[in-house]
């Protein structure tokens, strides 16, 4: 299955689990995780249930995403979200090393990658890459008249002022709405490489 492929079946996945955010008085953040084109978890927002501003959707994907898998290191995953992650999930999908990133609406207010830069940030990997992998492609602006849809009909009022203060925003027709990739001078780390960090280095910088 291609990444397009995948990506419209996870990302539809994403959609209609912000629906259902009403049901518990969440509003419709909610983050998908698949790994090498298999399902590995969602969530929603749980701040208001769990009364913990950290209860990200992202947050506790990324967390439901390790121990499922066993693995502080979630090397060839990708987190779709319908909104842009803020700057405290960015990251922990950095320290994370999740290697895509899909979302719908930017945040040009909080955005860990429209406004911080976290999610883009080389330096990051290129001072310390035993703990930080290479920037994450990221693809934005996906399905994202269906993400403001769930947004209106969550609720109409909160929608209005959600985009008057531009809060969260769909990419207009003049940005280049698709991949970006940003290098690291050390490069990815792919196939005995991600297993000796996982064996070794984890081990020395996580333990």
């Amino acid at each position: 299955m291609s990444d397009p492929e995948l990506d419209s079946i996870m990302m539809r996945r994403c959609i209609a689990l912000a629906q259902s955010a009403g049901q518990s008085g969440e509003y419709p953040f909610a983050a998908v995780i698949a790994r090498r084109g298999q399902f590995i978890c969602e969530s929603l927002n749980m701040v208001k249930v769990e009364q913990d501003v950290t209860r990200h959707a992202e947050m506790v994907a990324i967390a439901l995403a390790q121990k499922t898998l066993r693995a502080t290191s979630l090397d060839d995953c990708t987190l779709y979200s319908t909104v842009e992650p803020c700057a405290m999930c960015s990251y922990a999908i950095r320290e994370t090393r999740i290697g895509r990133v899909v979302f719908s609406l930017r945040s040009p207010l909080m955005g860990g990658h429209s406004r911080w830069q976290v999610l883009t940030d080389s330096n990051l990997s290129a001072t310390l890459p035993e703990v930080f992998a290479p920037p994450p492609i990221v693809l934005s602006g996906y399905l994202q008249d269906d993400v403001q849809m769930v947004f209106q009909k969550r609720n109409p009022l909160s929608w209005r002022f959600i985009k008057a203060r531009k809060i969260f925003v769909a990419s207009s027709d003049a940005e280049d709405v698709g991949i970006l990739r940003t290098k690291s001078r050390f490069g990815r780390w792919t196939g005995v490489g991600n297993l000796v960090r996982a064996m070794v280095l984890d081990r020395l910088w996580r333990s």
